[in-house]
């Protein structure tokens, strides 16, 4: 599943060392860049959400090697839980657990139950290791919840990072791993089992069908009651820039009516027509599901970076497939409604 550079282990051992200090880290995962911290050391994990600037009721999700850390960081796990680890783990599932005594309330935002999550990008999976070499227990896990600014475009590479967060002494993390770019590209599918039934807390590219085959029971989309997860908020993974999603047919007249204002436009080929000199940027939306999950957020840091004063999507088609894509554009657009509250 993994490209990009192969790891480096000095880097690797630098970044276990910062973290067993108290320190925070950018690494590579599948999904995206996370922010890691040793997840038993709750003043690290407070480091976490101040330079996220992230509420401290929102929950971060606890990375381990292996499944075997279920049972020290969570408390009852059902079967389910086991049947998606083995299915998926490591791999883009994260599941939401009754929470075990070892997961503070810095970890869950104060929740009886606790995000788990066993990466495989080889960057992330060498990291853990070493973490839990160096604590000299196995079941040490990294606390990591996305490395931006809250609410803002999720990174899927170190410049990203670097970028927005920064390395210190100048920016606000310890150390940035650079493991290349991520190859999944947004962020982990959650299934809360915290429940009778199992539900869907997040979209990712584990689609709802696959868990539903696993588990052998229906996973409808959680509503109200569901415990607080990373991404579900209205508004999330947001450009500077407002963002408008509309159909593709409806874009012509919409770049008609703005006329004048400096607009940056994603959307499938067919639809990029020639537009005035104001569309200053216009990026190719992927065809395929997978594809465009991987690059969506580096075109929307793209989009982000043109000078634009408002951004247009085109809405990507319906379907199972395309669920996590269209969660996370509806997500960014909400921002830019003026009825909705901000992040």
């Amino acid at each position: 599943m993994t490209a990009g550079p192969l790891v480096d282990p000095a880097a690797i051992e630098r970044a276990t060392r910062l973290l067993a200090a108290g320190g925070l880290v950018a690494f590579p995962t599948e999904t995206v860049y996370g922010l890691g911290a040793d997840a038993d050391d709750a003043e690290a994990v407070r480091a976490i959400f101040a330079a996220k600037g992230r509420p401290a009721d929102h929950p971060v999700i606890v990375h381990v090697h292996d499944a075997s850390a279920i049972g020290a960081w969570a408390s009852g796990a059902p079967d389910a839980a086991r049947q998606l680890a083995q299915a998926f783990w490591p791999g883009p599932l994260t599941l939401v657990l009754p929470r075990s005594p070892r997961a503070h309330d810095a970890l869950t935002g104060g929740q009886a139950s606790v995000g788990l999550r066993c990466p495989a990008h080889r960057w992330a999976r060498a990291l853990l290791a070493a973490f839990a070499a160096l604590r000299g227990d196995p079941m040490a896990a990294l606390a990591a919840p996305s490395a931006n600014s809250f609410g803002r475009i999720s990174p899927t590479t170190a410049a990203h990072v670097r970028a927005d967060l920064g390395e210190k002494p100048q920016g606000r993390v310890d150390l940035i791993l650079d493991g290349g770019p991520c190859p999944v590209g947004i962020e982990s599918t959650i299934v809360d089992l915290t429940g009778a039934a199992p539900r869907l807390l997040r979209h990712g590219a584990i689609s709802r069908g696959q868990v539903e085959a696993t588990i052998g029971c229906a996973v409808p989309d959680a509503g109200a009651g569901a415990p607080r997860a990373s991404g579900r908020l209205l508004s999330h993974y947001a450009p500077r820039a407002p963002l408008e999603l509309l159909e593709p047919s409806r874009l012509p007249a919409r770049i008609n009516a703005l006329r004048g204002t400096r607009l940056a436009v994603l959307a499938p080929a067919a639809a990029l027509l020639d537009w005035p000199a104001s569309v200053v940027l216009r990026l190719v939306a992927p065809a395929d599901a997978a594809t465009y999950a991987r690059r969506l957020y580096a075109l929307l840091h793209q989009l982000d970076e043109s000078g634009a004063e408002r951004i247009l999507a085109a809405a990507p088609p319906h379907g199972e497939l395309w669920e996590a894509v269209g969660d996370r554009l509806r997500r960014a657009a909400a921002a830019a409604e003026p009825d909705e509250d901000g992040t």
